[in-house]
């Protein structure tokens, strides 16, 4: 999930399973509204906004004139017609990231940004080929994650309700619920289907965690980071200064299972690594490129290798890219979720709101990693019963010479810093 300062943005379109109100983001909403459009000006509305924005000028091949003639010949006699017609209208566009939200569905709207939210802990996205609902990755030390669900699970059944033909938007009103309440989900993992029975709760999240490591490489700062959440960047920056009084010689970043989160976060960051060059591109439907550089003010210049898996997305994507192309960092792990759409959300006259993708992001060597990810430098994959054990079972292995994906990356950082140190001893 991608935020700007501006305006809510999103990367691809994740859901967060909170309770934090769109508004905290600090969109203009429109909130309390002077007037309230009528059904079928609401209609029009919508119709207007993916006329204006929407990424692809061909509207994936609609006819968006005859659709807008079609819908406006209808009479509407209230709201909830016109939402019907607006969600068939924009299905016509065979694009699972441009989506209406009612008002409850827009003032629930599942977005962390406080560090704390209400749900069980997952961010959840929409294959686009197989409409299935796909889990990005559950968010670390809560109820999806303790129950054991991982990154790339489809989600079957809610309640025993089938998914088929659900929206990101139902299944969160199916799962979202009160702190304590239970919900049932209905998982397919490797052709197997599993059932976990979850217990909501109000989560607070700590984006960043750190230590200093004795390794066979050295001493090496250890960041694991969770979430881009709008306190992760001053968090990075404590850890990374208190890191650097310890003199450690390198750095493992760990972005495993982060789903993303603010796009200026994850620009923030990057800059705290990287002192030149370009960050990241957003590209719309003219082409035009709107382009984040490094503003050379990186707090370090040590060797750095970041560990990605299939949980990796979006922003986690953004700066793992930057940093891989801009030859700062090695990446150790496997290819990341693949999130390179950003929608622009926007709130409606009557308090709905509307999700419509507006451009596609590319890393510095213009790689368009939608669908496809990122692919690390060096890849150590691990099985699901790996996964589950190292991340659940046996929680005190990760981050250790047990974890084999941190292993590699302490054989790669020792490499690098014996590099490093041989380059300084020559000068």
């Amino acid at each position: 999930m991608v935020i700007t300062k501006s305006r809510l943005v999103l990367g691809a379109t994740a859901v967060t399973l909170s309770t934090i109100a769109v508004t905290s983001l600090g969109i203009h909403s429109r909130g309390q509204a002077l007037f309230k459009a009528s059904p079928k000006e609401l209609v029009d509305e919508v119709w207007q906004i993916v006329q204006r924005q929407y990424v692809d000028g061909t509207f994936n091949q609609v006819d968006w004139q005859a659709v807008r003639k079609e819908y406006l010949s209808k009479s509407y006699s209230n709201p909830q017609e016109a939402y019907k017609s607006i969600r068939e209208m924009l299905k016509k566009l065979e694009d699972p990231y441009t989506r209406f939200m009612d008002p409850a569905e827009f003032k629930n709207m599942q977005v962390d940004t406080s560090g704390e939210l209400t749900g069980i802990g997952i961010t959840i996205s929409q294959d686009e080929k197989t409409k299935q609902l796909v889990v990005i990755a559950p968010i670390e030390d809560t109820p999806a994650f303790k129950a054991g669900v991982l990154a790339k699970d489809v989600i079957l059944k809610i309640d025993n309700k089938s998914t088929k033909g659900m929206d990101t938007n139902q299944a969160v009103s199916l799962i979202r619920g009160e702190a304590g309440s239970q919900v049932s989900l209905t998982i397919q993992r490797n052709g197997q289907t599993k059932q976990f029975d979850i217990k909501r709760a109000r989560i607070e999240i700590h984006p960043v965690k750190y230590s200093q490591k004795k390794t066979p490489a050295g001493n090496v700062g250890y960041i694991r980071l969770n979430q881009f959440s709008a306190n992760a960047s001053k968090e990075m920056q404590s850890a990374i200064k208190d890191l650097e009084s310890k003199r450690v010689a390198g750095y493992i970043l760990d972005l495993r299972g982060n789903p993303g989160g603010l796009l200026f976060s994850s620009i923030d960051i990057a800059r705290m690594w990287l002192n030149k060059g370009t960050i990241v591109s957003t590209i719309d439907r003219q082409g035009e490129r709107e382009r984040e550089v490094a503003n050379g003010r990186a707090l370090t210049n040590k060797p750095l290798v970041i560990l990605v898996d299939k949980g990796s997305a979006s922003a986690s994507e953004i700066l793992s890219g930057a940093l891989q192309d801009n030859k700062r960092a090695t990446l150790v792990g496997t290819q990341t979720f693949g999130k390179g759409l950003v929608q622009s959300v926007r709130p409606l006259e009557d308090g709905s709101g509307l999700a419509v993708t507006i451009a596609k992001y590319h890393t510095p060597n213009d790689r368009d990693i939608n669908k496809h990810g990122i692919d690390p430098d060096i890849k150590v994959d691990l099985t699901d019963a790996q996964r589950q054990d190292l991340w659940l079972n046996e929680r005190d292995k990760l981050a250790t010479l047990a974890d084999p994906q941190f292993a590699k990356a302490v054989e790669v950082i020792g490499k690098k810093i014996a590099v490093k140190g041989t380059a300084t001893a020559e000068k």
